[in-house]
């Protein structure tokens, strides 16, 4: 479930080349601060997995809900 949330997160992915620079900037609207900046777009595909798997275990470690992405709801539940 957990990669499939990835995935679907990934696919929504938005993603320019900033003027200033050229460099590839990406975010996922979604995930409110989830968002990456590279040198190519590869790396900032990379980056940005890599932020969007920081940002859900921030969320899961603080309790904070997640939006539904796809159809996809990842909560927490409480095992005894």
């Amino acid at each position: 479930m957990l990669m499939e949330y990835i995935h679907a997160a990934l696919r929504h992915a938005k993603y320019e080349i900033l003027p200033d620079d050229g460099t590839y900037y990406g975010e996922i609207p979604e995930c409110n601060g989830v968002y990456a900046n590279a040198e190519t777009l590869e790396e900032c595909r990379e980056q940005l997995q890599e932020v969007l798997e920081e940002w859900i275990l921030f969320r899961v470690h603080r309790n904070l809900t997640m939006p539904v992405i796809d159809g996809i709801k990842l909560s927490i539940k409480e095992v005894a």
